[in-house]
Protein backbone atom coordinates (compact mmCIF):
# COMPACT_ATOMS: atom_id res chain seq x y z
CA UNK A 1 0.00 0.00 0.00
CA UNK A 2 1.70 3.13 -1.03
CA UNK A 3 0.26 7.31 -1.16
CA UNK A 4 2.56 9.67 -2.71
CA UNK A 5 1.69 13.11 -2.25
CA UNK A 6 2.71 15.91 -5.24
CA UNK A 7 2.14 19.25 -6.61
CA UNK A 8 3.43 21.48 -3.40
CA UNK A 9 5.32 24.65 -3.95
CA UNK A 10 5.62 28.08 -2.79
CA UNK A 11 2.70 30.77 -3.93
CA UNK A 12 2.25 34.00 -2.75
CA UNK A 13 -0.91 35.14 -0.93
CA UNK A 14 -4.48 34.62 -2.75
CA UNK A 15 -2.43 31.86 -5.20
CA UNK A 16 -3.44 28.38 -5.82
CA UNK A 17 -2.30 24.73 -6.24
CA UNK A 18 -3.18 21.16 -7.06
CA UNK A 19 -2.16 18.36 -4.63
CA UNK A 20 -2.67 15.21 -6.24
CA UNK A 21 -2.81 11.70 -4.08
CA UNK A 22 -1.51 9.06 -6.19
CA UNK A 23 -2.32 5.50 -4.60
CA UNK A 24 -1.62 1.98 -5.14
CA UNK A 25 -1.27 -1.58 -3.25
CA UNK A 26 -5.39 -1.47 -2.99
CA UNK A 27 -8.42 -0.93 -4.42
CA UNK A 28 -8.77 2.78 -3.85
CA UNK A 29 -12.53 3.02 -5.27
CA UNK A 30 -13.10 0.83 -1.72
CA UNK A 31 -11.67 4.20 0.41
CA UNK A 32 -12.50 7.36 1.95
CA UNK A 33 -9.96 9.37 1.83
CA UNK A 34 -8.68 12.45 3.74
CA UNK A 35 -6.14 14.99 3.74
CA UNK A 36 -4.25 16.65 6.46
CA UNK A 37 -1.64 19.12 7.42
CA UNK A 38 0.78 19.94 9.51
CA UNK A 39 2.13 24.11 9.63
CA UNK A 40 5.89 23.99 10.48
CA UNK A 41 7.07 24.82 14.64
CA UNK A 42 6.36 21.22 15.75
CA UNK A 43 2.39 21.80 15.47
CA UNK A 44 -0.17 19.18 15.99
CA UNK A 45 -1.45 17.18 12.21
CA UNK A 46 -4.36 19.27 11.60
CA UNK A 47 -7.70 17.55 9.52
CA UNK A 48 -8.73 19.56 6.25
CA UNK A 49 -10.84 17.83 4.72
CA UNK A 50 -12.23 14.12 3.44
CA UNK A 51 -14.25 12.64 0.43
CA UNK A 52 -16.05 8.99 0.87
CA UNK A 53 -15.45 6.58 -1.39
CA UNK A 54 -18.18 6.75 -3.86
CA UNK A 55 -17.46 10.55 -4.31
CA UNK A 56 -20.46 11.90 -3.43
CA UNK A 57 -19.78 13.69 -0.14
CA UNK A 58 -16.80 15.48 1.58
CA UNK A 59 -16.34 17.67 4.13
CA UNK A 60 -13.74 20.34 5.37
CA UNK A 61 -12.09 21.93 8.50
CA UNK A 62 -13.90 25.70 8.83
CA UNK A 63 -10.38 27.27 8.24
CA UNK A 64 -10.30 26.17 4.85
CA UNK A 65 -14.28 25.68 4.00
CA UNK A 66 -15.10 27.46 1.13
CA UNK A 67 -11.55 27.66 -0.16
CA UNK A 68 -10.34 23.96 -0.68
CA UNK A 69 -11.97 21.07 -2.72
CA UNK A 70 -11.32 17.63 -2.58
CA UNK A 71 -11.82 15.38 -5.14
CA UNK A 72 -11.12 11.90 -6.78
CA UNK A 73 -10.55 10.30 -9.97
CA UNK A 74 -10.89 6.39 -9.22
CA UNK A 75 -9.65 5.15 -13.00
CA UNK A 76 -6.20 6.54 -11.68
CA UNK A 77 -6.14 5.40 -8.00
CA UNK A 78 -5.68 9.58 -7.12
CA UNK A 79 -6.99 12.22 -4.54
CA UNK A 80 -6.55 15.99 -5.22
CA UNK A 81 -7.03 18.72 -3.11
CA UNK A 82 -7.22 22.09 -5.09
CA UNK A 83 -6.50 24.96 -2.74
CA UNK A 84 -7.23 28.10 -3.77
CA UNK A 85 -7.17 31.77 -1.93
CA UNK A 86 -4.45 31.02 -0.04
CA UNK A 87 -3.02 32.43 2.71
CA UNK A 88 0.12 32.08 4.79
CA UNK A 89 -1.47 30.60 7.13
CA UNK A 90 -1.99 27.41 5.08
CA UNK A 91 1.61 26.87 4.72
CA UNK A 92 2.19 23.56 5.90
CA UNK A 93 3.13 19.97 4.89
CA UNK A 94 0.14 18.26 3.34
CA UNK A 95 -0.77 14.17 3.65
CA UNK A 96 -3.03 12.22 2.84
CA UNK A 97 -4.54 9.52 4.36
CA UNK A 98 -6.77 6.32 4.42
CA UNK A 99 -7.51 3.50 6.99
CA UNK A 100 -7.33 -0.27 6.55
CA UNK A 101 -9.23 -1.55 9.60
CA UNK A 102 -7.28 -0.38 12.84
CA UNK A 103 -4.24 0.79 10.99
CA UNK A 104 -3.90 4.42 9.44
CA UNK A 105 -1.66 4.96 6.25
CA UNK A 106 -0.16 7.97 5.44
CA UNK A 107 1.80 9.37 2.44
CA UNK A 108 4.81 11.38 3.06
CA UNK A 109 3.89 14.57 2.66
CA UNK A 110 4.13 17.95 -0.04
CA UNK A 111 5.14 21.45 1.09
CA UNK A 112 3.19 24.34 0.89
CA UNK A 113 4.52 27.73 1.56
CA UNK A 114 2.23 30.89 1.12
CA UNK A 115 4.43 34.04 1.25
CA UNK A 116 4.75 37.21 -0.32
Amino acid sequence: VQLVESGGGSVQPGGSLRLSCATSGFSFRNFDMTWWRQAPGGKEREFVGYITKSGGSTSYADSVKGRFTISRDDAKNTVYLQLNGLKPEDTAVYFCKTRFGFSDIWGQGTQVTVSS
